[in-house]
């Protein structure tokens, strides 16, 4: 027997050795699907097929790297190098290249990126007469996109009634138009986007016979990892090659299907058993990254989706420690708690960095993480996305603010002029840097000389605006705290309205993360020092605090022993012995737009299935009961995954409840909990106050203007006024000498009546 072969487990053999006709590989989370694939691979090369007549396609670089080295390691000789092994996008550009002139491209045509698109698709619009602000770059590009990977020419596409009314319906008509110029342009500048990698080949492939029966001939074995993952196009063209011979060979999990947002269809995966009469379907179920608990946990997960392949993960590994159910006051407790968990994971249990991730639903959850691990000197890297205060619109609204701080400011300045579009040029401001320079001052004070420079008419106008506004906004500085001041900037700029109004889900994620930066300045704002205080919170301190947060050495070195922070969707593929899942409540997870059809909810569940599969050893799943949200300070129930959880495998020990018999701002920070209370809240006060014995926080509900009362801290004292709702109560309390008057928020330090 081969060495390959030793190590495989029984199914895995099957799947190895089963070389000729259809087979669909099933394989659940963890069950080896790469070292089937190699094997595979490695397997039919030992039996004497060529190399170069084995294609195998994967959705990552990454991926296919690993699969060539694996297969070189196993058979040691160069065989590997003559695989046709690489992802959708760049097997078929080495095959166009090759059959261009079948489709009237040069040989050496250029690869379009998503930012090269988007520049052509401006163009269009302004060539077109068009309001830029109505027919966005992205948008349209988007819509494009997503009409070429369900093989829609722009002549389909403005011939679908469905379509046209829909794009109608969004005050968008001509999108068709615009389709039907940018894939004119394309062609005219021997260009392709990478969607139309995948429709190329699906017309070389479908209109010309040769080229089918050539590429039929040439790949006898073609092999498609991550199944689940295809789109229309992919399915076709994958259909066609594998017709000739039906040596096709897919890998796939029904059950982490989760990119239906890029177009990719989990009936691929059903519908190949239908292709097919002899398929043989193989399935992997024996897992070998999770603990019995984690797994157990998956499986039953799972189970609550209708439209799945049954498969049921086991290991033949101990049960390990049990789920551990979080919940959190706050999202910034959230962050300081998971921050804290990790610092205790690496003193007690001798754990690295690179052994923990925190997973979380959307990159905008990813602040209060950051921040509380940077105050925990704890390294970290943002995977598969910028940190939060790299994030463009993030960058572009702290610039605004540190242009009204410091309007000396040049760089800000310069970034924010001219965005949201204001009709100011590059020619027009390096005019205004020359006129600065050549008389010596700074960049603001040319923009108070602007007829000096020649301005005239609209040029003229769209400066002054700016400058007009910007006076306004620094009029307010010493009026409004930093959250009211970037309320207004956001709203006055413009820059609130144009994230808002792009619906494709890059604008949605930008849209989110600027409404979390609103929410940090809120929470700043509001959330009182560690004895309950008031102070006073403006827009200068605010900028001190972030800078010194945002201003970190190497933080995105690959090379660092560091924490990985990513969506779940990025982290698909990955494993870690430690995973937090945070951030698990309703509106988010599920999310809030698909929480309303069975389908949308399914794909979610699955994304839950994916995101515990990740973890080895330890898994923490936690909440927050209140989270700033647009703004304002919104309670929040946790997720109903939480309540799909097998009871016997969760650890309550953090004071977390499922959610049907959980009151709201309840669990971790109830009164049963008073003592973990204070260990998290007022971990670092030093007493100044020696508090009763049997000390004891009354319900806020029960406070009067009035009353004498006890603070842990600050001692006894009498409370003045009461202002703000009951789930946000704001008390002035005249506190014997030498404390003084306070303003205190009930939510953080608690009151004991004393009279």
């Amino acid at each position: 027997m081969q060495e390959y072969l030793k190590s495989l487990n029984e199914n895995q053999r099957e799947a190895v050795l089963h070389t000729e006709g259809p087979l669909m590989i099933v394989a659940g989370a963890g069950s080896g699907k790469t070292k089937v694939l190699t094997s595979r691979i490695a397997h039919l090369i030992h039996l004497g097929v060529d190399s170069f007549r084995i294609l195998a396609l994967t959705f990552t670089n990454k991926a296919a790297k690993e699969m060539k080295e694996r297969i070189e390691h196993m058979l040691g000789n160069s065989e590997a190098r003559n695989l046709y092994i690489g992802t959708f996008h760049s097997v078929f550009s080495r095959i166009l290249r090759v059959e261009a002139e079948r489709l009237g491209y040069p040989s050496n045509f250029t690869i379009y990126d998503t930012d090269d698109a988007k520049s052509v698709i401006k163009t269009i619009v302004k060539e077109k007469n068009l309001d830029d602000k109505t027919y966005k770059a992205s948008v349209i590009y988007n819509r494009i996109s997503s009409a070429k990977n369900s093989l829609y020419t722009y002549v389909q596409y403005q011939q679908d009634s469905d379509i046209q009314q829909e794009d109608a319906r969004s005050n968008r008509p001509l999108i068709g138009q615009i389709f039907e110029a940018y894939s004119k342009r394309c062609f005219k500048n021997g260009a392709m986007d990478f969607d139309d990698l995948l429709v190329n080949m699906y017309i070389l492939l479908s209109n010309f016979p040769e080229a089918l029966s050539k590429y039929q001939m040439k790949f006898r074995y073609v092999m498609i990892d991550e199944y689940q993952d295809t789109n229309l196009a992919q399915y076709h063209i994958v259909k066609l090659l594998g017709a000739m011979h039906e040596n096709i060979c897919v890998v796939g999990d029904d059950a982490q299907s989760i990119y239906s947002f890029r177009g990719a269809s989990m009936e691929n995966i059903f519908q190949f058993q239908k292709d097919y009469e002899d398929v043989k379907v193989i399935k992997l179920e024996q897992n070998y990254r999770s603990t019995r608990n984690i797994l157990d946990a998956a499986n039953k997960i799972i189970s609550k989706n209708e439209n799945q392949i049954k498969k049921n993960l086991w290991t033949e590994k101990e049960s390990g420690d049990k789920i551990r159910l979080v919940c959190s006051f706050t999202d910034n407790d959230e962050g300081k708690f998971v921050a804290d968990a990790i610092t205790e994971l690496k003193i007690r249990n001798h754990q690295q960095n690179n052994d923990i991730a925190i997973l979380y639903r959307t990159n905008a959850q990813s602040r209060a993480f950051e921040e509380s691990l940077r105050r925990g000197n704890i390294a970290y890297k943002i995977y598969g996305g910028l940190s939060f205060y790299q994030r463009k619109e993030v960058k572009d609204f702290i610039c605004y603010l540190r242009c009204v701080a410091n309007p000396q400011d040049e760089e800000a300045i310069k970034r924010i002029i001219n965005y949201p579009v204001r009709g100011i040029g590059n020619t027009t401001l390096n005019k205004i840097s020359v006129f600065a320079q050549e008389n010596n001052i700074t960049y603001w004070q040319a923009l108070n000389q602007l007829e000096a420079m020649g301005f005239k008419g609209a040029t003229l106008t769209a400066l002054q605006n700016f400058v007009m506004m910007i006076r306004h906004f620094q009029g307010l500085l010493d009026k409004k705290n930093a959250y009211e001041l970037a309320e207004e900037i956001g709203k006055l700029s413009g820059l609130v309205k144009e994230l808002y109004a792009d619906k494709t889900v890059e604008g949605l994620a930008r849209y989110e993360n600027l409404q979390e930066l609103l929410n940090s300045i809120k929470e700043y704002t509001e959330t009182p020092t560690e004895d309950g205080e008031l102070v006073e919170r403006n827009l200068g301190s605010y900028l001190q605090q972030i800078t010194l947060l945002t201003d970190t050495d190497n933080e995105n070195d690959p090379d660092q022993n560091t924490v990985k922070l990513m969506t779940i969707h990025a982290s698909k593929g990955l494993e870690f012995p430690n995973i937090f899942l945070v951030g698990v409540e309703e509106t988010i997870f599920p999310s809030m737009m698909s929480m309303y059809d069975r389908e949308d909810l399914e794909e979610e569940r699955r994304l839950f299935y994916v995101a515990i599969t990740r973890a080895k050893e330890k898994l923490w799943i936690s909440y927050a009961n209140n989270r700033y949200r647009f703004g304002s300070l919104v309670q929040n129930d946790p997720s109903r995954f939480i309540d799909e959880l097998p009871a016997e495998m969760i650890d309550n020990s953090q004071g977390a409840k499922p959610r049907f018999n959980t009151p709201k701002a309840k669990g971790l920070f109830g009164n049963e909990n008073a003592i973990q209370q204070k260990k998290v809240v007022n971990h670092t006060q030093t007493a100044t106050h020696t508090a009763t014995v049997n000390f004891k926080a009354d319900d806020p509900a029960k406070l009067n203007e009035g009353m004498r009362v006890e603070h842990q801290r600050f001692g006894f004292g009498k409370i003045i006024t009461l202002e703000g709702p009951m789930n946000n109560r704001i008390a002035t309390i005249n506190f014997d000498a030498p404390i003084g008057q306070k303003k205190i928020m009930l939510n953080y330090a608690k009151l004991s009546i004393v009279s």
